[in-house]
C-alpha cells in the first residue's frame, strides 16, 4: 500500500460555494460578520504565519511548551496508532506527537486545502519513513467520515481553534467528534484559557500592525474571489474584549460612510460610517467550562494540562 493516499469529501466547487454563501448571508445580517476560515489564502496564512512569531502573540508558544513537554504523556494517555487532526495545515506541531506515538502508525490530517495536505505529507514521509499518511481533503465542521484505521485513534484539535466556533457550534462539533470515537479513542484539544484583558487585546492588536494586515486581507480575500470593491484602507482593524462572553472579538470598522459592490452576487452593501464588521470571535477557557462542554456532548475530560504560565491548555478526553 502507498505511503500516502489523499481523499476529497468536499466538491471541487465546494470552497467557492461556501465563500458565496458566507458573504451573503454575512454582509446581509445586521450586524455584519464574515467567518475567520476566510482569512487564510496563502497571503493571508503566511501573514498568520508571522503573528505566531510576534511577541505579543503567546498561544502558539505556549501550546508548542506543553507539546514538547507532554507528548509522551499524551501518547501514553491516549495508546494510539492512529492520530487524526482537524484543521491540519501544515502540520507542523504534529511532529510532537507522531515521535512520542509507538511506530509504525498512521497520521489522517483533514483540511480544506489540498496543497497545504500535500506539502505537510511530503516532508513528514521524508522524515518518517515508516509512516502512513491518508490525507482528508474535507471541513470539519461538515459530517466527517474518518477512513479506516488501526486503533485506538487520537483525534487533535490544536491551536485553540474550538475559540472561533460560537457556543452552539462548538456544542455541536463537540458532539460530532464524540460520534465517531469508538471506545478506546481519545480527543486531544487546545483551548486559549482567560487572563487579564491587556494581554489578551495585544495578542490580537500587535504593535507592528500585522494582525491588521491579517484582518484587513479578508476583503482582499473577497474583493479577489467575487469581483468586489472593498476599499481595505477605509476600514481600520480593532480588537476587543468581551468580558460578558470571555471572548476576543476582531471587527473591520468603516472609516467613513462608502457603498461595497460584489459583482459576482450581484450585491450591493453600504457601510455607515463606523459601522463595524466582525470577522472572528476568539473565546477564552477556564477548566472547568472545558469539562462541562465536554460532559454535554458526552465526552469525559481525563488529564488537563498548561504551559508553566497557565496561558493555554491541552485537555485528553475520551467517551463516556
Amino acid at each position: 500500500m502507498s505511503p500516502f493516499l489523499l481523499t476529497r469529501t468536499l466538491p471541487v466547487d465546494a470552497t467557492d460555494a461556501a465563500l458565496r454563501a458566507d458573504v451573503l448571508d454575512g454582509l446581509t445580517r445586521n450586524p455584519k460578520s464574515l467567518p475567520p476560515k476566510w482569512f487564510y489564502d496563502a497571503h493571508g496564512s503566511a501573514l498568520f504565519e508571522e503573528i505566531t512569531r510576534l511577541k505579543e502573540y503567546y498561544p502558539t508558544r505556549a501550546e508548542r511548551e506543553i507539546l514538547l513537554a507532554r507528548a509522551g504523556d499524551i501518547a501514553e494517555g491516549s495508546g494510539a496508532r492512529t492520530l487524526i487532526e482537524l484543521g491540519s495545515g501544515s502540520s507542523e506541531k504534529t511532529r510532537y506527537l507522531l515521535d512520542a506515538l509507538p511506530g509504525p502508525h498512521t497520521y489522517v490530517p483533514v483540511d480544506v486545502s489540498e496543497s497545504a495536505l500535500r506539502g505537510a505529507a511530503q516532508a513528514l514521509l521524508a522524515e518518517r519513513p515508516g509512516l502512513s499518511v491518508h490525507a482528508l481533503i474535507a471541513d470539519f465542521t461538515q459530517p466527517l467520515e474518518l477512513p479506516d484505521s488501526p486503533g485506538p485513534r487520537l483525534v487533535a484539535f490544536l491551536g485553540g481553534t474550538l475559540g472561533n466556533l460560537l457556543p452552539g457550534e462548538r456544542a455541536e462539533f463537540l458532539r460530532a467528534v464524540r460520534a465517531r470515537l469508538v471506545p478506546g479513542d481519545s480527543l486531544l484539544l487546545g483551548t486559549d484559557l482567560v487572563k487579564d484583558e491587556a494581554t489578551l487585546v495585544a495578542a490580537y492588536d500587535d504593535a507592528a500592525g500585522v494582525t491588521a494586515a491579517f484582518n484587513k486581507n479578508v476583503l482582499r480575500v473577497v474583493n479577489r474571489e467575487l469581483a468586489a470593491d472593498f476599499p481595505p484602507d477605509d476600514f481600520d482593524h480593532v480588537a476587543l474584549w468581551d468580558a460578558e462572553h470571555e471572548w476576543i472579538e476582531m471587527r473591520l470598522r468603516a472609516r467613513r460612510a462608502l457603498t461595497v459592490k460584489i459583482r459576482e452576487l450581484d450585491l450591493v452593501v453600504p457601510f455607515e460610517e463606523g459601522e463595524e464588521l466582525r470577522t472572528e470571535i476568539s473565546a477564552k477557557f477556564r477548566e472547568e467550562g472545558v469539562r462541562g462542554e465536554l460532559a454535554m456532548a458526552g465526552l469525559r475530560l481525563d488529564r488537563w494540562w498548561t504551559d508553566t504560565a497557565g496561558r493555554f491548555a491541552l485537555s485528553l478526553s475520551t467517551a463516556r
